[in-house]
Formats: structure tokens, C-alpha cells, sequence
């Protein structure tokens, strides 16, 4: 989740002593269907709770997708926060995972059909990295 990682200082800066793995996703454009590229997860499970943290849910999938994997990994106590979501994908995100705290900044009501919320702010990783 390449646009996370824009909120990575500001969380450690709030929790300091908090250990941080990277987990690589990325939404297809064609599909908007998640894609992982990159995990970088211990091969053991050895924290009592999880952050996720990215900037916009729009479908939700790459949400759940992130949250699954961490899962899978052994980590029972999750932790989602972004700065906007979109109803849809917040509900997509509850509804696959009725079980983690989801906290959201702002929520708007639409996403596009390419998957953008409305009004958004368009790609978050691409604002953050500067590579509109």
C-alpha cells in the first residue's frame, strides 16, 4: 500500500515504539482487483496488535486484501485507519471483517467506475510521490 506509507512517520510520531512491516498492494486499474507486490512480514506473528494505515478506501478490496493477509499471518487484533473512505468500500471492509476497528476521517458517499471516490481526492500515492 504504497499510499500508506505517507502515514507511517505521522502514526510512529504518535506511537514510537511501534515496529513497522510493510505489506505492498496495489489496485488494477482493468479489474480493480488487489494485486500484492511486496511483503515483507516476519515469518512469525510476534505483535498483539496491527495498524493498517492508508489514505483512501475506495472499493475496499485492497482494504480486505491487506487485513487477509495479516490474518493469515496470525495477527488477531487489527486497527484500520485512513483519511477518507467511500461508503461502499467502508462497508466491503466491515462486512469482511466485522471483527477490527476501521476509522476513517471522512467518509463520501460515490466512487466512480474506475474506482475513484467522488469527490476524493484523486490518487492518493500519486499526490503523495508526486507522480501525476
Amino acid at each position: 500500500m504504497r499510499a500508506g506509507l505517507g502515514l507511517v512517520e505521522p502514526l510512529l510520531t504518535l506511537i514510537p515504539s511501534a515496529r513497522v512491516h510493510h505489506l505492498g498492494l496495489y489496485r488494477e486499474h482493468s479489474t480493480l482487483l488487489p494485486v500484492e507486490y511486496y511483503n515483507k512480514l516476519p515469518a512469525q506473528c510476534s505483535v498483539d496488535i496491527g495498524f493498517v494505515v492508508d489514505p483512501m478506501v475506495a472499493t475496499g478490496g485492497t482494504a480486505v486484501a491487506a487485513v487477509n493477509l495479516l490474518k493469515e499471518w496470525g495477527l488477531k487484533k487489527i486497527k484500520f485507519i485512513a483519511i477518507i473512505g467511500s461508503t461502499v468500500g467502508v462497508k466491503v471492509l466491515s462486512d469482511a471483517h466485522p471483527d477490527i476497528e476501521i476509522h476513517i476521517g471522512v467518509i463520501d458517499d460515490a466512487i466512480t467506475d474506475a474506482g475513484y471516490i467522488i469527490p476524493g481526492c484523486g490518487d492518493a500515492g500519486d499526490r503523495i510521490f508526486k507522480t501525476l
